[in-house]
């Protein structure tokens, strides 16, 4: 899968791009010669490290708090006054937040709160923006990174608001795509199953440690972040039109539908 210059020229932004995947497709779309605006929480360093091989010209650091309802608004008017366009919006940024079934009830409105408010409304909100922009321009292309447990349902019992959020942000993907197909507008939907990234490293806790979670995939291996970055950097070229509305699984064999 090559993108070589096909990027060139466009203008593409990713959320959650310090850390993670976020980071590396990051520099994959800025490596393939898109202007890339790198949105962050709170690691600045982290977006800055992403696309610290772009030209001056061709990066933008945001940063964007998304536990704020409004905050996806203010981004995105943020990211389109920079060259007063957006061709492309990936829809990266999430938490991965507990919500034990037998958990306190403190415990469990906080995180489903949370996970809510970073994983769906946010984005959901994002991706109106950036309907509402495409539509203006004639068309754009939207990636959202949904989860193998939006498909299946989480593994561990605890994880049920990341996996419902995950789902959430998979649906309203394909309702644009089916609504908006006509008018150029384009979107994908990436479901990853257990990448190499720290929020995973996180979650292998619970499944006895990366070794045992290793074991238990077809590969014997977690997917490189590299190979997902380099699907949304394909992607994003709008090259694939007729795959939009697509969930496209990168789970190493481990989970086929």
């Amino acid at each position: 899968m090559t993108v070589g210059g096909n990027l060139d020229g466009r203008v593409v932004l990713v959320t959650g791009a310090s850390g993670g995947i976020g980071s590396v497709t990051a520099a994959a779309l800025g490596a393939g010669g898109a202007a890339v605006i790198a949105h962050y929480g709170g690691n600045r360093d982290g977006a800055e490290a992403a696309v610290a091989a772009l030209p001056e010209d061709r990066r933008l650091l945001i940063q964007a708090d998304l536990r704020s309802a409004g905050a996806s608004r203010a981004l995105f008017a943020g990211a389109l006054a920079w060259r007063g366009r957006v061709d492309v919006v990936v829809v990266n940024a999430a938490v991965l937040l507990e919500t034990p079934f037998d958990g306190s009830d403190e415990l469990w409105d906080e995180h489903w709160d949370a996970t809510l408010r970073v994983n769906v409304l946010e984005p959901v909100s994002l991706m109106r923006e950036a309907v509402r922009h495409f539509l203006d321009v004639g068309g754009g292309t939207i990636v959202a990174l949904s989860s193998w447990a939006a498909e299946r349902g989480s593994a561990i019992a605890s994880l049920a608001g990341y996996a419902a959020s995950k789902a959430a942000v998979r649906n309203v993907a394909q309702t644009i795509a089916r609504n908006h197909a006509k008018d150029g507008i384009l979107a994908y939907v990436v479901a990853p199953g257990i990448v190499h990234t720290p929020m995973s490293e996180i979650s292998a806790v619970s499944r006895g440690g990366i070794e045992a979670l290793n074991a238990a995939l077809a590969m014997g291996e977690m997917v490189p972040p590299e190979e997902v970055a380099d699907l949304i950097a394909f992607l994003s070229t709008g090259r694939a039109r007729h795959l939009s509305g697509a969930t496209i699984d990168v789970n190493g064999a481990t989970y086929i539908r």
